[in-house]
């Protein structure tokens, strides 16, 4: 009886309970940004405890573990060893293996171990990394979590990266960020498994590194006049007795602690030291460096275009140059220095004695070839310190230095053009790789530079172009993003513009290219967002946005709305008008058609709610749509909207005025009439514009309306007036004319332009709709 009493027990043991081994992930169940180049699940996982342990072959490796294990000491309280013997079970083992490629590491997870091999430091780092993603979010918490299993699957892991450089370029010199800010920075650049930070030290509006032997570098080119109110484009010229109160710099001793954390985590900083051009804030300390020697002030905001540059044929420019460079190659341990060469306008070297000399003495054709001979010379000094010269594309004009390697920015035709002559070449162009620009719809997001370039455009990227050729292809070092801080003054802002791009760039740098897929990459996005919120960054959810395309059909005075996001097959809702996209959103399918003044809203919907920033529009139907527009003053051809039934068409622009819904006027005046083509009562016109100041957008100064019965005779109904006023934000408005009730059929829209631009130049008037009620 007793024996058939525990047979029956152990075959309900064996039913109800399951051993660890049985569990099986898959790879599903693995959300690693960038995308491992292998991965094999096995039945079980590995749970981390308090006695786990880290077995480590060499000290060097121990800053390494202690990347996990300040993670279980913060959210767990566990402090767990790093001994240099392997224990018997439960523990982390780094393996030595020089067989594997410099920074390619093996994985492999069981219930009782964790085996890393890997050549060098790198390839360990890289393992971590792979680890802290295999385990929850919730690893990356700032707080002790209760009640957690810290587990990860029994995996096989076989990694390493496509490109040799994968980086990021943070710009301190437009807005200054600090010490600690870099050291987050390069926090994040390690999790996603990059290993180049390129510093862009210096510019027009900052000299952000401490030069012992030239102080006034950052005495005086460290700080500008503080203009912080207006657009970066819009602020006004100073001069050099202006005193400057915004700023900052970095001294060689924090530089020092900066190369040295970014070293503990296997990255490389690549310092960048403008020159010929992108230099005010050094002309401004040392006038002398210049063609004519004029004091200046540090720029507060946009220079263009850029003349004051370094005089080429001055020996003294040379001699400060070597100077400096000597000082920031003992900071840099860094195979490269960064010249820049970017944007230089040599109309001051045309008309310089010692220019046009040194033109002369080297037998050059042109100020083209004297920076190509600027360059080679910079090159000579920088190789006979054992380094490599790397520079902006524009280094290729007037012929290439000898062993320059040659950064991509404007499209891939420098890198092309390097490539063929046999120079390395880091490709970074705009349209996938500047992180300054717009990334959702520009309505709903900060101030940025201008263009677009959302997380799926970034995910694209690659670093070679098909029409190389195998040899050629050898010479791409790999790709970098880059953050231009014009439009970025905090640390909030410069997160916002990173992440979650730097996830996308990470995988296009590291991943084969044929692992790559953007569906799985959405699907493994939203355990990188979770990881994000744990650590408090501030990470863009523009993904998420809703992007409308809207059509009109003027004949049958109707809208098209369709609804899309970044995401394939994306669970988008919306409601009109007065229901609520809480209560009852309809799934959206198909274009929606509105015949009447509509408020749409609409959102992304993740398990039934909605995630992300909602989407409110109102589509208004009003009494002018599809009448007849008669353009008094014509419009710029560069912004002709849709046409001459732009303004009477129910669609709206947005903050990007390239958006092709304004009607534009450079320096004239706007009027048009309107023909309702029958007579009613009215008795308000709004218009709707834009100020931008940057690019010289201005609000209007007067409206005037006008209405008439037979379209010639007209009586004035209404006016507003908007004096000037100074605004550093893209900004709509629809000015409001109340009319005293009346009858018309025509109505008269007459718009004062600003006509003088504060800081100089030509005015514009944007308009995208006259709405007639």
């Amino acid at each position: 009886m007793i024996r058939k009493t525990i047979f029956y027990l152990m075959i309900l043991l064996s039913i109800g309970c399951k051993t660890p081994e049985e569990k099986i992930y898959s790879e599903e169940d693995i959300s690693i940004i960038p995308k491992p180049e292998m991965v094999k699940c096995n039945p079980g996982f590995f749970v981390f405890n308090k006695s786990t342990k880290f077995s480590i072959t060499e000290d060097v490796q121990k800053e390494i573990a202690q990347v996990l294990t300040n993670k279980f000491r913060t959210v767990a309280g566990w402090d767990l060893s790093i001994v240099k013997e392997n224990p018997k079970d439960n523990y982390v083992a780094f393996v030595v293996n020089k067989d594997l490629k410099r920074e390619a590491y093996e994985l492999v997870v069981t219930k009782n171990k964790i085996m890393i091999m890997a050549s060098s430091l790198s390839g360990f780092s890289y393992a971590i990394q792979t680890i802290r993603q295999l385990l929850p979010p919730e690893i990356e918490s700032k707080t002790k979590l209760e009640h957690r299993t810290w587990e990860i699957p029994n995996v096989e892991i076989k990694d390493g990266p496509r490109f040799k450089w994968r980086g990021l370029m943070l710009d301190i010199s437009r807005h200054f960020f600090d010490k600690d800010y870099i050291k987050q920075v390069i926090d994040g650049l390690a999790m996603h498994k990059m290993n180049v930070l390129h510093l862009h030290l210096v510019d027009d509006q900052g000299w952000r590194i401490e030069i012992k032997k030239y102080p006034k570098l950052t005495e005086v080119g460290g700080w500008r006049v503080d203009q912080e109110n207006l657009h970066w484009n819009a602020r006004l010229p100073v001069k050099a007795e202006d005193k400057g109160t915004y700023g900052g710099f970095l001294t060689q001793e924090e530089l020092q602690e900066i190369v040295k954390y970014a070293q503990s985590k296997n990255i490389e900083i690549i310092p960048e030291i403008e020159m010929p051009a992108h230099v005010s804030s050094a002309i401004a300390a040392y006038p002398h460096l210049s063609c004519k020697e004029n004091p200046i002030g540090v720029p507060s905001g946009g220079v263009w275009p850029i003349t004051d540059i370094y005089c080429a044929g001055k020996e003294s420019t040379f001699t400060f140059l070597e100077d400096v460079l000597v000082e920031v190659m003992e900071i840099f341990p860094s195979k490269y220095i960064h010249i820049g060469g970017d944007e230089a306008t040599k109309t001051n070297w045309e008309k310089c004695q010692h220019c046009q000399k040194r033109i002369a003495v080297e037998r050059l054709q042109n100020e083209e070839e004297l920076q190509s001979y600027f360059i080679k010379r910079i090159e000579k000094f920088i190789n006979a310190h054992e380094k490599k010269l790397i520079g902006w594309d524009e280094i290729l004009e007037g012929g290439l230095a000898p062993d320059a390697t040659v950064m991509s920015w404007r499209g891939v035709k420098g890198g092309l053009e390097a490539v063929e002559q046999g120079h390395d070449v880091v490709m970074t162009p705009n349209s996938h790789c500047y992180f300054d620009y717009y990334q959702g719809p520009q309505n709903e997001e900060p101030l940025a530079i201008g263009g677009y370039l959302p997380l799926s455009k970034v995910y694209q990227f690659d670093p070679i172009v098909d029409s190389m050729t195998t040899e050629e292809a050898n010479h791409v070092l790999g790709g970098q993003a880059n953050l231009w801080s014009e439009y970025i003054p905090t640390k909030e802002h410069s997160q916002y513009m990173i992440y979650p791009r730097l996830a996308a760039l990470s995988e296009a740098v590291w991943s084969a290219k044929n692992q790559r897929d953007w569906d799985d990459f959405s699907n493994r996005i939203t355990s990188m967002f979770q990881r994000y919120e744990y650590l408090g960054i501030n990470y863009a959810k523009s993904s998420y946005l809703i992007r409308p395309e809207v059509e009109t059909n003027l004949e049958k005075k109707s809208v098209s709305l369709t609804l899309q996001n970044e995401y394939t097959n994306a669970d988008i809702r919306y409601a009109l008008s007065d229901s609520r996209l809480e209560d009852t959103p309809v799934k959206y399918e198909n274009p929606i058609v509105l015949t009447k003044t509509t408020i749409v809203k609409a959102s992304m919907f993740k398990e039934n709610t909605p995630i992300g920033k909602v989407f409110r529009d109102t589509i208004v139907f009003h009494k002018g749509v599809a009448g007849n527009v008669l353009y008094t003053i014509p419009y710029n051809y560069r912004y002709k909207g849709t046409g001459e039934s732009t303004l009477v068409n129910t669609l709206r622009g947005t903050k990007n005025f390239r958006d092709g819904q304004w009607q534009a006027w450079l320096k004239d005046d706007m009027e048009i009439i309107i023909d309702l083509k029958k007579e009613d009562t009215i008795n308000q016109v709004i218009v709707g514009s834009m100020e931008n100041q940057g690019p010289g957008i201005y609000f209007p100064v007067v409206i005037e309306v006008f209405t008439g019965i037979d379209g010639k005779d007209f009586k004035k109904a209404g006016e507003v007036k908007r004096p000037y006023a100074d605004n550093a934000n893209i900004e709509l408005k629809d000015f409001k004319i109340n009319v005293e009730k009346h009858t018309a059929r025509f109505i008269k829209v007459k718009i004062e332009n600003l006509k003088e631009n504060p800081r100089g130049g030509d005015t514009w008037l944007f308009i995208d709709e006259i709405l007639i009620n």
